[in-house]
């Protein structure tokens, strides 16, 4: 549904645009119709759910479950074409993550998982790489749109270019991690995301065999990590600073 709207709209002229934690950080009216759709739907479905959504959207619920959506993760790839952003729906309970869909509507790929039940790609089951050393990782990133930060993040990438295979940088911090699950990429690292950025992608990794973990850090935005379990403490390493 959300999908389907979304390229409707897909490679047409921008409508809505508007910044939102920087000049360059920036929000559609596509990302607010999706947003839209998504919790119409959840509200008729599951009325005592909480939900949070990436575009203000957002309430208590009474059952202990919430939702967390992005309605388009990869905005900027959106309006340029670039073929790499998803949508993102997950919910969670008091113990994590609980179910979640990822799905990528340039190739029609759905990404689901749920815990203790394994992670799938259009209905097939999906396992990350059995990679054992970092120096043949193929490593994903993002950058935020924060100067500050970002002059953070340049020399971590550039340890982790001097310490892996590569690196590849998608747009989408959702696929990256779905990319981690069926070992289109060997491990993602990133600071600066937000919830609804990681939360359905990190089920679909760890449900595929990866660890995962988000780590606060004192006056630093926070890390999300996940990689095959032969890989992390290494990958840790590398990014910890």
């Amino acid at each position: 549904m959300a999908g389907e709207l979304l390229l409707e709209r897909y490679g047409g002229p921008a409508e809505g645009v508007s910044s939102k934690s920087s000049d360059t950080d920036l929000v559609s009216e596509a990302d607010r119709a999706s947003e839209a759709a998504i919790l119409d739907l959840l509200v008729a479905e599951r009325p005592d759910d909480g939900l949070l959504g990436e575009e203000g959207s957002g309430r208590e619920g009474t059952t202990g479950i919430r939702w967390v959506v992005d309605p388009l993760d990869g905005t900027v790839n959106y309006l340029y074409r670039y073929p790499a952003w998803t949508v993102s729906v997950a919910c969670e309970d008091a113990e994590g993550p609980l179910a979640a869909c990822v799905y990528h509507p340039t190739l029609d790929e759905a990404f689901v998982a749920a815990r203790g039940h394994g992670a799938t790609l259009d209905g097939r089951p999906i396992r990350v790489n059995g990679v054992r050393d970092l120096q043949h990782a193929l490593i994903a990133t993002g950058f935020a749109y924060g100067v500050e930060e970002r002059r953070r993040q340049a020399p971590v990438v550039a340890r982790v270019l001097e310490s892996a295979r590569d690196v590849r940088r998608g747009g989408s911090a959702a696929l990256d991690l779905c990319y981690v699950a069926c070992g289109r990429v060997d491990g993602y690292y990133e600071t600066g995301v937000n919830r609804w950025d990681w939360l359905g992608g990190s089920l679909v990794a760890a449900e595929a065999g990866a660890r995962f973990a988000l780590r606060e850090r004192p006056a630093r935005a926070p890390l999300v990590l996940a990689a095959p379990p032969a890989i992390f403490d290494a990958l840790a390493d590398v990014v910890a600073n």
